[in-house]
């Protein structure tokens, strides 16, 4: 048993996704707290090059596999646990990501490691970990405080700085023989993207994004009208795709796609914490919310309290 703490490294067509440097970040400064070093588990075929890109961690863990080349829920699992029980590390951070929610869940049931989720704020006390979740959208703050040796934290996206885990170097590389990988229940077979087509909101530098709050389809056009007046495009959260008012080329959030504007106009959105994945980056935030505890308002930089269909009309009207 150690007192390091193990980041599950994301990546996807040859780049890491943003969590993994966040959580590097943040298992360095638990792991110093712990007095251990922090270690990163790279997992894939062809992978070993991009250990370079993880500086902040003391080592990195490659585990190569022709099984590992495409993301398999099962497989990933699979190396990660192997890993985990040979090393025993005391935390395992994981994102709670389409992946990471694969992958930790199976880890924790594998090696019968505690698992806690939705974590937005870790800490450690008398030497254990304090790990606080964000629940029903983030209106409700849980703690948690680890009573074995061992746990494992799914870390929600945007939690921590991605820049604090970001650094060049060379961290020393270690290969670790990958499990017999045959026979599982589930295989990859291919990856389908969505084809090209509407709007690319990724490339928008404003963006007007309508939510729940505007109740409606009929209300849209009002959004619309906004967005054409400041010259952005209109997007939205997932509730508006799931009713079928928009298409899904327009949705931002973990399900949806990460957008980055100078822009981000958030109309009657409440800001759970997979839409905050997905728009946290933008230059400039501003949010209108009848509910004065909107979790959106914890991360805009200029807030609204009120109703959207008098302010709408209001500030098309002043444009």
């Amino acid at each position: 048993m150690s007192n390091n703490v193990y980041v599950v490294a994301e990546h996807i067509k040859g780049r890491f996704d943003d969590i993994t440097f966040e959580m590097l970040g943040k298992g360095k400064e638990i792991a110093g707290a712990l007095g251990g070093e922090v270690v990163a588990v790279l997992a894939g075929s062809g992978v070993k090059g991009m250990a370079s890109q993880l500086g902040t961690a003391s080592k990195v863990i490659c585990i190569e596999s022709e099984a590992l080349q495409q993301f398999s829920p099962l497989a990933y699992a699979k190396a990660v646990s192997a890993v985990v029980g040979a090393h025993q590390p005391a935390i395992v951070l994981t994102g709670y990501t389409s992946m990471g929610m694969e992958i930790g869940p199976a880890v924790s049931v594998d090696l019968n490691i505690p698992l806690v989720s939705f974590v937005g704020s870790l800490s450690v006390d008398g030497g254990k970990a304090v790990a606080v979740s964000q629940l029903y959208g983030g209106k409700m703050n849980v703690e948690s405080h680890a009573d074995g040796n061992q746990c494992i934290i799914s870390i929600l996206p945007g939690a921590f700085p991605a820049d604090a885990g970001r650094s060049s170097g060379s961290p020393a590389v270690e290969d670790f023989a990958a499990p017999d990988l045959s026979g599982l229940a589930v295989t990859f077979k291919k990856l389908i993207e969505p084809e090209g087509g509407d709007v690319d909101i990724t490339t928008q530098d404003i963006l007007v994004s309508a939510g729940r709050g505007i109740q409606s389809d009929e209300n849209l056009p009002i959004v619309e009208e906004l967005a054409k007046k400041i010259g952005g495009a209109v997007s939205c959260s997932r509730p508006l795709v799931d009713s079928k008012w928009m298409p899904k080329t327009r949705q931002v959030g973990k399900s949806g796609l990460k957008v980055k504007p100078k822009l981000y106009l958030a109309l009657g959105i409440s800001g759970a914490p997979e839409h905050i994945e997905g728009m946290k980056d933008a230059g400039l935030i501003i949010a209108v919310n009848s509910d004065p505890k909107a979790p959106i308002f914890d991360y805009a930089h200029y807030g609204v309290v009120g109703d959207l269909f008098e302010i709408i009309p209001a500030l098309t009207g002043k444009l």
